[in-house]
């Protein structure tokens, strides 16, 4: 079967594994419907895992489980798969989620983070280049802030009684391994969650023009912080909370105005290296 073409859309969902054992976008919210799913797209770093295209409250988007990443490919160039589509099809804002460990002994399982910064001590996702690749890419604030009121916001009308943080730095590692306690203690200096997503896809969509923010859920203490992580109590948070999640992204998407109240496009610039 030949590669589909890209349709257009508005919005797009990057999920992860706070949302992965979800139904997604089904059942999670009364004006989403799904158009088409097991779409899959060429582009210059090789087939596009398969995305769905559902309708929100009359808004085209997309949707992308576990970031796009398959056995076989790497992070970085899956990434670049995801977000070739998403240029192609116009995207202009991005939510997305993980699980992730806390590096903050006040953060517990089960609370939910909407970072404002990142650190990436990744060291094999940046080799394949850009996207766009005509701009720099300023990150001086690299999420944005609309996308994360209106996370934040869904958050506390959704889960009035969960723990809910509206800024933290996400420390982005390689993976697929979790981190040494040598590590962590190092990594405690840097910032507050710890995971394998948000890097390079925070970057990758300023460089289509794309506004970006997420959600995520704490599921265990990273090693040595407080107590040790139990894979039963692990598991237990991303079966129970993968709909809080998906309902939180949805009714982030479909609340985020579209008239320009960022300036997250303006913190893309023309190249000076041309």
């Amino acid at each position: 079967m030949p590669p589909a073409a890209v349709p257009k859309a508005s919005a797009a969902v990057v999920g992860g594994s706070g949302s992965f054992a979800s139904s997604f976008p089904a059942g999670l919210h009364e004006g989403a419907r799904v158009l088409e799913r097991e779409l899959v797209f060429d582009t210059p770093w090789g087939d596009s895992p398969p995305f769905s295209l559902f309708e929100l409250e009359g808004e085209r988007c997309l949707h992308v489980r576990l970031h796009g990443w398959r056995q076989g490919v790497s992070r970085g160039r899956a990434s670049r798969q995801v977000f070739s589509v998403l240029h192609r099809a116009g995207v202009r804002h991005v939510v997305s989620d993980a699980g992730v460990g806390s590096l903050n002994a006040l953060l517990d399982p089960g609370d939910l983070v909407i970072a404002d910064d990142f650190v990436d001590m990744t060291t094999q996702r940046d080799d394949q280049g850009t996207v766009v690749g005509e701009h720099l890419l300023i990150m001086r604030e690299p999420v944005c802030p609309v996308g994360r009121e209106a996370l934040a916001a869904a958050a506390r009308g959704l889960a009035p009684g969960r723990r809910f943080f509206p800024r933290g730095v996400y420390v982005v590692t390689e993976g697929p391994r979790f981190e040494s306690p040598a590590e962590v203690r190092f990594l405690r200096t840097l910032g507050d969650i710890v995971g394998q997503s948000f890097a390079p896809e925070v970057w990758l969509a300023r460089d289509i023009g794309a506004c970006y923010a997420g959600v995520y859920l704490v599921v265990n203490h990273a090693e040595g912080v407080v107590d040790e992580w139990d894979h039963g109590e692990l598991t237990r948070i991303f079966h129970d909370d993968a709909d809080l999640v998906g309902r939180i992204l949805l009714a982030a998407l479909a609340a985020w105005p579209h008239d320009g109240a960022c300036r997250c496009r303006e913190l893309r610039k023309p190249t000076l290296l041309r």
